[in-house]
């Protein structure tokens, strides 16, 4: 597949990136050296069928899984190659997540749930809160700072864990199938504020999904089969 200008900054490369689970007296290997790129500000597609390993890929870029062999690196650095602290402090820094499933604590409220990776890096706490504060005002959450994740709808739970990703200011956020649970209105609403988000502060995106609509907005579509990630 077709790589990024060699002149453009990378926030996310891999490079012969392989993974081969075991299923009992068998192999049986996802990936299949993948070599994929991210530019800073780019929006690129992961479409493929259900269980041809978008998610484990997704999983093995964030750093949150390791490969059988290969190598990903995040703003230039072998996130493998690290301790399981340093690891963590490059993620935190440099990378935001957002899933299907909302995953917001649901003791905390909203405003806690976003100041999260704030608070874990060890901002102020009340510049944490701040910052939270005023990310969920431009996501359309001002009026629910205070609401425990049971209190929220299913979009708004995934607009403030769509604030929760960007409140660090990262360079990527990889996103699972961000809208998979929402309705076409809603989804509409998450994708229109991750294209406004990209656009304003320049975040790179990498979103496996299945809905076509989402794909066809971004920069690029690659689609993964067999393991092989090919560009569109």
């Amino acid at each position: 597949m077709s790589d990024v200008s060699l002149n453009e900054k990378l926030v996310l490369e891999c490079r012969g990136l392989h993974r081969t689970f075991s299923e009992g007296p068998a192999d049986v290997t996802v990936l299949k050296g993948i070599n994929f790129s991210v530019a800073a500000g780019e929006q690129v597609a992961i479409i493929g069928s259900s269980g041809s390993g978008k998610s484990t890929l997704l999983h093995l870029l964030g750093g949150l899984d390791e490969p059988t062999s290969g190598s990903v690196k995040v703003d230039g650095i072998d996130i493998n190659s690290l301790k399981q602290a340093e690891r963590g402090q490059l993620r935190n820094r440099s990378l935001g997540f957002v899933y299907q499933f909302h995953h917001l604590l649901p003791e905390f409220s909203a405003q806690e749930n976003v100041a999260m990776p704030l608070l874990i890096r060890r901002e102020d706490s009340t510049y944490a809160m701040q910052q939270a504060e005023e990310i969920l005002n431009r996501v359309g959450l001002s009026h629910r700072l205070e609401h425990k994740p049971g209190e929220l709808s299913g979009g708004e739970r995934q607009r403030a864990a769509l604030a929760r990703a960007m409140v660090t200011k990262p360079q990527c956020i990889l996103a699972d199938e961000p809208t998979g649970n929402l309705d076409r209105r809603m989804a509409e609403s998450v994708y229109s504020l991750m294209l406004q988000m990209n656009e304003e502060n320049g975040t790179a995106f990498v979103i496996v999904t299945h809905d076509q609509n989402l794909a066809e907005r971004m920069n690029r579509i690659c689609t993964l089969d067999d393991g092989v990630l090919k560009e569109v």
